[in-house]
């Protein structure tokens, strides 16, 4: 297969993890006979800094002529710290959803059986846990008219959907769970907003169509202490925009680390596909950013294109780098020497000579990698 990836690495750590995550990709290209090729382009506050523009007209048209995009991260402390800047990174990441019109985001989240001891919950707790969020991407309150009174002392945001937003992601959502528990719940707040009531009418009505999939509802205050609780009841979460970032955020300790959690944003023609976690600019330079989650966006990018043999051995290669403690200090506090280069070399290394596995490891602990 042929493939023309837009690479948009941003700001902090995006470019080192980005990296990575293509370097995965040239392995499988490598090994599963596979032609990928890469357009970069500038993203978020990189961008504002080249061209005052967190996404430039040239970025978008790259997005718009390949046939996925591979996404990093976006932010810097100088526009976080500043709340007057009319002009902030985080508006060309919510401008490239709205114009690829990517209307569903889809984070699946695992525990990890090497990570079970590691993760800030009981091991009892998350053991088993295997469910993903469907977000909707593209409506609700952050892209709802807002307001500033002229004394700037009120402020407004409106939260509005109507029934298609509604729909498409949720049969999106149902179709998903057919392949896999069988279970769809809605999170929503529908027992005090209005847009809520419409998704739980719309979405009820959508599960009709689905005979075989179990639909129930919990309050997003509720589902918000259950994914703690007891988060391996969950097979395929449905929610809206807001409540979907808030969740699908706090479910990142359950794998251990929010390094661990990818993304593929999803919409009737184009993808993206990118790791939830931010810029990190602490940690920018250091070689202590975890690869992980930008790679597992590889094997949702693999999926996406009916890649299932290569995104299982992505997927594996994760796995097994997990098993061997091959991770950056997030996971593996005791060693500074597992740096992110590593970590991707490993996996990539991992795809192309699995039977070598054993070997392949020291090679890594002692900084003699079998590629390059």
């Amino acid at each position: 297969m042929k493939l023309s990836i837009a690479v948009l690495s941003g700001d902090g750590i995006g470019p080192e993890v980005t990296q990575q995550a293509k370097k995965v990709l040239n392995a499988v290209a490598s090994k599963y006979d596979h032609t990928f090729t890469y357009k970069e382009a500038l993203v978020g506050a990189v961008a504002i800094d080249a061209c005052n523009d967190p996404l430039p007209k040239a970025t978008l048209d790259i997005c718009l002529n390949t046939d996925a995009v591979l996404f990093g991260s976006i932010g810097d402390p100088k526009y976080d710290n500043d709340p007057s800047a009319k002009v902030r990174p985080e508006q060309g990441l919510l401008k490239l959803r709205k114009s690829l019109d990517l209307f569903a985001n889809i984070r699946p989240v695992q525990a990890y059986a090497s990570l079970l001891d590691k993760a800030p919950l009981k091991k009892e707790i998350i053991e088993g846990t295997d469910f993903t969020i469907f977000r909707e991407l593209t409506g609700g309150i952050y892209f709802g008219a807002k307001e500033l009174s002229e004394d700037g002392n009120a402020a407004s945001d409106l939260c509005q959907y109507n029934r298609l937003e509604i729909e498409r992601i949720a049969h999106l959502a149902f179709k998903a769970a057919k392949s896999r528990k069988k279970k769809v719940t809605l999170v929503d707040k529908a027992n005090v907003l209005e847009s809520s009531r419409l998704w739980r009418k719309v979405v009820t009505e959508a599960s009709k169509a689905y005979d075989d999939v179990t639909l129930d509802f919990l309050f997003v205050d509720n589902a918000a202490m259950q994914i703690i609780l007891n988060p391996s009841q969950f097979d395929v979460i449905l929610t809206e925009n807001m409540f979907g970032d808030i969740l699908s955020d706090e479910s990142s300790v359950i794998s251990g680390s929010i390094g661990l959690l990818a993304s593929a944003s999803i919409g009737s023609k184009y993808a993206l596909f990118e790791p939830i976690h931010g810029s990190y600019p602490q940690a920018k330079g250091k070689g202590i950013a975890n690869p992980l989650a930008s790679i597992l966006s590889v094997a949702l990018l693999l999926d996406h294109f009916g890649l299932t043999e290569e995104a299982s051995a992505v997927r594996l290669g994760v796995e097994k780098s997990l098993d061997q403690n091959i991770c950056t200090p997030d996971i593996n506090s005791e060693t500074d020497t597992i740096t992110t280069d590593k970590v991707g070399d490993f996996i990539a290394d991992f795809i192309l000579y699995p039977e070598e596995n054993t070997i392949n490891m020291e090679n890594v602990r002692i900084g003699q990698l079998t590629i390059i």
